[in-house]
Parts: C-alpha cells; sequence; structure tokens
C-alpha cells in the first residue's frame, strides 16, 4: 500500500511537482504536503548503476502563518533554483486540519495554519498538535522509505537541510538548534527569532505550552536555544535574511537582532544575518532571491535552498 495519495502531479521546471498526502499517527488526521523532484531525479531514478553517485538532497521549507503547502510552491517558485541544482523541495503543512476544536480557528495566528511546529501540551491541543514530532521523525521516516518517492527517486537522507518564512522561519531556526545533527545547514526568511520576546509567539506558547511554563517556551526560541551548551562555540551554518522594510519587523514580532546578540554571547561562529531594503512579509520576494543568488554568487546555493551548497549539501 502506498504511503501517499497523490491528488495532484504538475510539470515544473524540467521537474515534477506532487500534491501529496498521508495519514499520520503523529496528528492523527491526514496531513497534506508538495514535493518538488527536479529534472536530475528522473535521470537517476532511471539508472540503477548510477543511483549511489546520484543521490537528490532534499530542502524543507516551513511556510508562516495562514498558509498551506501552496504558499511557497505556487507564489515562491523555489522549483527554478531547485531544479538548476538538483535539489528536491519539501512542502509541508503548517498545522493539522479538520479537527474542529475549540478556539484553533477564532484568529488568524493561532491554531489552524498556525502551529507554530511545537509539539502542544496544552488541552485541547495536546492529542493533535503533535507537529515538531512529524516534521523531525514520522515524515522524513515515511518519505525516505516510500517507494514511490524517497527511493524510487533516490532522495539522499544525509544530505537534508530546512529554512522557512515567517512562523516558517522560527520553525526551521528552532527545530534546527533542538536536533543538533539532523540537518546540513538552516536558513530563514523574516524569521519570528525571538518568539518568546514577541506578541505572536506569546499568544503561540500560551496556548500550546501552557502560560506559566516559560521555561518550556525558551526550549522552542531560537534565541534561547543558541545560547545552550549545545551550541556554544560551535559553527552554526545559519544564514538569517530580514527586509527592513517589513511591517512585522517594523513592530517587534521578528526580533533577529536579538538572535544575532546570543550567538555573539554564545561565541558560535557560521552565523550571517542581512538585512535587506525590501519587504519579506510576502511571497513575492522570496522567488527573487532564489534566482539572483543561484546565479549571481555561485557559492551561495541561495537562501531559500539551504545556506551554501557547500556546507548545506556536502559532497
Amino acid at each position: 500500500m502506498a504511503a501517499f495519495t497523490t491528488k495532484a502531479t504538475i510539470a515544473s521546471f524540467g521537474g515534477k511537482l506532487f500534491k501529496l498526502s498521508h495519514q499520520s499517527k503523529s496528528t492523527g488526521t491526514e496531513m497534506s504536503l508538495n514535493l518538488y523532484l527536479p529534472p536530475q531525479a528522473f535521470s537517476s531514478s532511471s539508472s540503477s548503476s548510477s543511483q549511489n553517485q546520484n543521490k537528490i538532497p532534499l530542502l524543507i521549507y516551513l511556510s508562516g502563518l495562514t498558509c498551506s503547502p501552496e504558499n511557497c510552491s505556487e507564489k515562491g517558485f523555489f522549483q527554478h533554483g531547485a531544479s538548476r541544482r538538483g535539489l528536491a523541495v519539501l512542502y509541508p503543512d503548517t498545522s493539522p486540519r479538520g479537527l474542529n476544536l475549540p478556539g484553533e480557528s477564532s484568529s488568524w495566528d493561532f491554531g489552524v495554519a498556525a502551529s507554530f511546529y511545537v509539539d502542544a501540551t496544552e488541552p485541547p491541543f495536546d492529542q493533535n498538535y503533535k507537529m515538531e514530532t512529524w516534521l523531525t521523525s514520522e515524515l522524513p521516516s515515511v518519505l525516505f522509505n516510500d517507494e514511490e518517492y524517497g527511493r524510487k527517486y533516490n532522495l539522499d537522507p544525509d544530505r537534508v537541510s530546512i529554512t522557512g518564512h515567517s512562523m516558517g522561519g522560527h520553525g526551521a531556526l528552532s527545530l534546527y538548534l533542538r536536533h543538533p545533527g539532523l540537518y546540513r545547514s538552516v536558513s530563514a526568511f523574516a524569521p519570528i527569532a525571538n518568539p518568546s520576546k514577541c506578541p505572536w509567539g506569546e499568544k503561540a506558547f500560551s496556548g500550546y505550552l501552557g502560560a506559566e511554563n516559560r521555561e518550556e517556551w525558551k526550549r522552542h526560541d531560537a534565541t534561547e536555544l543558541v545560547a545552550t551548551e549545545a551550541w556554544r562555540g560551535k559553527d552554526l551554518k545559519a544564514l538569517v535574511d530580514v527586509g527592513t522594510g517589513d511591517n512585522f519587523y517594523k513592530q517587534g514580532q521578528l526580533l533577529p537582532e536579538n538572535l544575532e546578540k546570543a550567538v555573539a554571547e554564545a561565541g558560535a561562529t557560521g552565523f550571517e544575518l542581512r538585512y535587506q531594503e525590501v519587504s519579506f512579509c510576502c511571497y513575492f520576494s522570496p522567488p527573487l532571491f532564489s534566482c539572483f543568488y543561484s546565479r549571481s554568487f555561485p557559492p551561495f546555493f541561495t537562501l531559500s535552498l539551504g545556506y551554501t551548497l557547500e556546507k548545506a549539501l556536502g559532497s
């Protein structure tokens, strides 16, 4: 029995974008995801003798508040840069859906499409909002062991990087820091970099982790995590871009300066924070940077495609 239900197959930049779903044991719901396979995946799958030499690295892209797997795959067009570099891109959903839990659809920044990528401990979300487990354990296992997609197209479980936008930037940073060694690198567009100190994060963490349990908040906050012993003096392999024209940055929702300060105090290396004179609050800026970096700066695999080709994907 196939692990995934294929809902659509779309030709994209020489490769294919698959719209998939599977029944998740972590969330107890059907979870949606999009998977882009570059043209190189189809050439490697046709030749069994070259499979071990032509494994396809994977980038996981986490979307922001209110989003679904469609947002970045249909507006961000990371497929363009990914097709040039032979990179698969996985676009997971932003929360479980269809549960009709009390309060999960009352606001746009909490509940449905706003999971903050944590395993909730507070009812009524504690039974189904297990996004960290789904993303770091269940989904990779299902994908890489799936005959139809993971094995057939030679996806490489040893070369995985993670990135994200806004809430997804928080998710990418926090999951990367919480699971050392799971990903090759991390990058983020306009991430919520210090969620325990901003209104969005305070609301989400109160509802998912408990209003009084601020020590647990710190375990899901990139600014707090980078200061832990696990990362002191270490090479972070992290790249963050923030648009100074972003209203959410101006409102103090993102707080990248707090993360930058924490990195410096921890003596960590390999962290780059870049301020751009644009707004990253929508999906029309990422494709510009994806194309620009992959074309004009060969050492950069592009922010959206996993930090640098050398460090993010390895050889």
